[in-house]
């Protein structure tokens, strides 16, 4: 059975856990009371589930982080109807973000509601025993290590907290802790959460000991720490239980969910829905929606908000012959050419190409508004892309080994050409310039490559509108400095 993340089931009782300094939202001062450190919680097995249930909860608030990762880069346009549409992610596109920028204080917020529910229940972790309690934990703090490795990567030093809540008058005297202790903090957590999971869960959707060892490297990787990165993928990709899927075409297909490349998956539902008065409440694919084709009628496909429109630039990125072109991106006018019927808008910054990894298929429920709850699961960690990570770690580590690198690398090629033809053989710069090429093709439109191109040091020279010293990282939401008595600074340049 798939695991659902009910929103609406469990919010009454994360109501105050879920805020940090978020807590600070406007919305504080309208919330009636609830106690939620009731010592008459946390009292059985199917108390600490329902609270783990509340911190998945959040993943799918995430969908927020994979679009506007994705328009940040030289992926993809932000869109839309009109260069009004949604000012803050056309601020994110043209780089001219401020601390108002009302998405980046979503992901603030919603990242930070997630780093709270899972310390919930690491708060009360020796309260009760029972049988696979060291489980639960462990998908906990892996939940808390993902939450912040995001919060890390977006806003860079943060406030942290441990097995402890951040609650409301915290703000008064919680610090922005260096990113460096964020990051030592996500690795203890994430080697916890490998050592007491298992590959395998019987319930899909559950953390994995793949997810966690696979996250850890990644966090290894952005951190330059090379040599510990190759020694995790090395491991993963040596014992693990996964693979390539052999057809790359049904990779993000709804009846594909969860497959044997698929190290983890963030899960929607098309089951219970929400509008855009709380985006965060639905439990669908929100990005999916905008992403679609605007006021589209035709075969397999349903119509959307047309945002997140992939450029030239990175269509012409693929070589010939490689497969993936036309799984990741939909040329819509070849597509109107070879199915009748079909009609659409052309919507601001229309390239003619779309995101078809992730925009909406019929035939799916939708409940309430069609365009925020499709089911489309997230693909966050994917076997090719621990394999490109371990190619980028034993490539760059000291001494590299660029021929096991080079291994990997062409194991995603092969997949990609349908052939050995195009294997590639390289070493030393040459080939991380290869790996990174290959990161962006086989990644387009799945929210990395901004963050590819900060943490190499690239992103000036090919994101338009890029600030070196500044947009490195986004700005700290005002409000939130504000709320905290202005004793925290700013990220440089905001």
């Amino acid at each position: 059975m798939k695991m659902k993340y009910t929103k609406l089931k469990y919010s009454f009782l994360f109501l105050f856990s879920a805020l940090l300094v978020n807590s600070c939202s406007d919305d504080f001062v309208n919330v009636d009371s609830l106690d939620v450190n009731s010592e008459n919680y946390f009292n059985s097995k199917e108390d600490y589930e329902a609270a783990l249930i509340g911190a998945y909860d959040l993943l799918q608030s995430s969908y927020l982080n994979v679009m506007l990762g994705e328009i940040a880069s030289d992926n993809t346009l932000a869109g839309g109807e009109s260069a009004t549409d949604v000012p803050g992610i056309q601020e994110v596109d043209n780089m001219s973000h401020t601390p108002l920028n009302a998405q980046l204080r979503d992901i603030w917020s919603w990242m930070f509601a997630g780093v709270n529910r899972a310390n919930y229940i690491l708060e009360f972790k020796n309260k009760t025993n029972f049988d696979g309690k060291d489980q639960i934990l462990a998908e906990a703090t892996f939940l808390r290590a993902y939450y912040y490795f995001e919060l890390v990567k977006w806003f860079g030093d943060v406030p942290l907290a441990v097995d402890k809540r951040i609650s409301f008058g915290d703000q008064n005297v919680l610090d922005r802790n260096p990113k460096a202790d964020v990051y030592a903090q996500i690795e203890i957590d994430l080697q916890f959460a490998a050592a007491n999971l298992p590959y395998i869960q019987t319930e899909k959707g559950r953390v994995t000991k793949g997810a966690a060892e696979a996250l850890l490297g990644k966090a290894y990787v952005y951190q330059d720490k090379f040599a510990e990165a190759a020694t995790v993928f090395d491991n993963l990709i040596a014992n693990g239980p996964y693979d390539l899927l052999a057809d790359y075409s049904t990779m993000f297909e709804n009846d594909n969910e969860n497959n044997i490349e698929s190290v983890f998956e963030v899960q929607y539902t098309d089951i219970e829905g929400a509008g855009f008065g709380c985006l965060q409440c639905s439990e669908g694919n929100v990005a999916v929606g905008f992403n679609g084709i605007r006021n589209y009628t035709g075969p397999l496909f349903e119509s959307g908000f047309s945002f997140n429109i992939p450029t030239q630039e990175v269509v012409d990125a693929f070589e010939p012959g490689d497969g993936r072109k036309e799984v990741a991106i939909l040329d819509i006018e070849a597509w109107a050419s070879q199915n009748s019927g079909v009609s659409y808008n052309e919507g601001f910054e229309h390239t003619g190409y779309y995101n078809r990894k992730y925009i909406a298929r019929k035939g799916d429920l939708n409940t309430g508004d069609a365009n925020l709850t499709n089911p489309n699961n997230y693909r966050a960690i994917r076997f090719a892309d621990v394999l490109l990570m371990a190619a980028e770690a034993n490539n760059r580590k000291s001494p590299s080994d660029d021929s096991k690198a080079q291994l990997y690398l062409n194991r995603v090629r092969n997949r990609a050409f349908g052939d050995t033809d195009h294997e590639l053989i390289l070493a030393g710069a040459a080939l991380t310039d290869a790996i990174a090429h290959e990161r962006r093709v086989e990644l387009v439109g799945e929210g990395h490559h901004f963050f590819d191109l900060v943490r190499t040091g690239k992103a000036a020279q090919e994101i338009e509108g890029f600030t070196s010293g500044k947009n490195e990282l986004f700005p700290i939401p005002s409000i939130e400095i504000e709320l905290a008595g202005n004793r925290w600074s700013q990220n440089s340049g905001y």
